[in-house]
């Protein structure tokens, strides 16, 4: 999990701000146009968007509504536009906040401290893992789907979390059932079949077309890496 990506195409303040926040313990990534940024948002799960407006190709308002489709990530724009219907516009589609350049790398900073704050109940503890429209609260097994509780709980939430942990990548049956019923339980893999199935019902729009959990035929299954 990446905790910020930067989408800024000016290279000068794309470092200055890369480096600030890796200076500041966070997990970073910087892309300098929209439509990779988009790319490694399909494959990576990130806690915070940081959007310059004006970039090339697709700017950063298209882009913006692209990710409002399936992703619920907080997103603070940046922009040498300072009027306010710039702003306004930034706001309605989806930004949670916006920062006019130039701007102080420190208030960025601040600012990004207290949209993580808003966003994730930082000082309440509260830990969350979210993967296109589905976040898990960690602290109280909850899980949500597009901001609706879903009932998920016992061996089918521990599933989703072990694989929420480790998106985008291969795990073998066998391996995904030790982590989860243990290397000792009596129990047949044949029920992790069972679960993956329910999962699949209460998750994916379409359980029999799954892009959320995917079957990787004869070796296990797979959290994420399709287009969701």
């Amino acid at each position: 999990m990446t905790d910020i990506l930067i989408i800024e195409d000016n290279e000068e303040l794309g470092k200055l701000v890369y480096d600030f926040l890796k200076r500041e313990g966070y997990t970073v990534e910087w892309r300098q146009n929209a439509e990779e940024g988009l790319t490694f948002m399909k494959n990576e799960i990130c806690k915070l968007l940081l959007l310059d407006v004006m970039l090339p190709g697709i700017d950063g308002y298209a882009a913006l509504q692209e990710i409002r489709r399936t992703g619920k990530l907080p997103v603070l724009m940046m922009s040498a536009r300072t009027d306010d219907q710039s702003k306004i516009l930034g706001l309605q589609v989806g930004a949670d906040d916006y920062i006019e350049k130039p701007f102080s790398i420190q208030v960025l900073g601040l600012k990004i401290k207290a949209l993580m704050r808003r966003s994730y109940d930082m000082t309440e503890g509260r830990q969350l893992l979210t993967y296109g429209n589905i976040t898990v609260d960690l602290a109280t097994r909850t899980v949500y789907k597009d901001d609706n509780k879903i009932d998920i709980t016992g061996k089918e939430y521990d599933l989703l979390e072990y694989m929420m942990h480790n998106p985008n990548q291969i795990i073998r049956k066998e391996k995904l059932f030790d982590e989860v019923w243990g290397k000792d339980c009596f129990s047949e893999v044949g029920s992790l079949n069972v679960h993956i199935r329910w999962l699949r019902e209460k998750l994916e729009d379409d359980p029999k077309n799954p892009k959320l959990i995917q079957t990787i035929w004869r070796v296990g299954y797979k959290f994420g890496g399709a287009e969701v």
